[in-house]
């Protein structure tokens, strides 16, 4: 018994110190992103990384899924002669939940990963305490960069998943299942409000910062790790629990931003 509450009372301690850590890690980050000098290139290149070359992916996850919500909607419509209402079903599916979720959920398994193993193997080979060796702050030089990336990025990708997954869904209900093309958009028209939109910017603002954050700071504490951070074992556990916790963190705040703002 003795043993149990030491083992609880040292995995409570490394999770409170570990906590502490990443809330400094993230004040440091925030306070760089506003510090000058401001350099738009290197910002420019994370963008390029996080946005533009997920473009592909977003676009057909975006497609597919609104094809399966125009399919299952109509279908579940059906019963009860409401067809008519297919075009607000797959909107606001994809505006105030599916389209952040999933758009971040794909985010981090392209970019987010990536981005962990990069400063995981910087810390693993020296690199960044040779920058803090030639007085070039880390977070200032490596991690504001990708803050801003990712803030930015996040959200227009979201925007095309919305769009992508609007057509997919028009493509089904309309081309394929023959509901009026008219009744389509103009429930969408009649349903979908700002607040609705605003609720989808809030959550992918949020889920930006925090699939950032989280990548950027186990890979940056690598080092710390319990069980041994360093080889590339451990580069790939730590890149492992950063996806796992980044997806778990996503889909925990989108519960509560969606309590707060509905």
């Amino acid at each position: 018994m003795v043993d149990f509450f030491e083992k609880l009372g040292d995995r409570c301690l490394y999770l409170l110190e570990q906590l502490g850590r990443m809330g400094i890690f993230l004040f440091a980050c925030l306070v760089c992103v506003f510090k000058p000098p401001y350099k738009i290139n290197p910002v420019l290149r994370q963008i390029h990384f996080i946005g533009s070359r997920s473009i592909y992916v977003i676009f057909f996850t975006g497609a597919f899924t609104g094809m399966v919500l125009g399919l299952q909607g109509y279908y579940t419509l059906r019963k009860f002669g409401s067809e008519g209402l297919l075009g607000s079903a797959v909107a606001l599916s994809l505006i105030r939940e599916l389209g952040p979720v999933v758009a971040a959920l794909m985010v981090i398994g392209r970019a987010g990963s990536a981005i962990c193993a990069e400063i995981g193997i910087m810390r693993n080979s020296e690199q960044i305490d040779a920058l803090e060796c030639m007085a070039i702050d880390p977070y200032k030089y490596l991690m504001a960069p990708k803050f801003i990336a990712a803030i930015i990025s996040l959200p227009l990708l979201t925007a095309i998943f919305d769009v992508v997954g609007i057509l997919g869904g028009w493509l089904i209900g309309v081309v394929l299942l023959g509901i009026n093309e008219g009744s389509y958009f103009q429930s969408m028209y009649a349903s979908v409000e700002w607040q609705d939109i605003k609720m989808g910017l809030v959550k992918s603002l949020v889920f930006g910062l925090l699939l950032i954050w989280i990548a950027t700071a186990k890979g940056y504490f690598l080092h710390l790790e319990r069980g041994g951070g360093f080889g590339a074992e451990g580069v790939s556990r730590t890149t492992t629990d950063a996806v796992v916790l980044s997806s778990v963190a996503v889909l925990l705040w989108d519960y509560l931003i969606s309590a707060i703002m509905l």
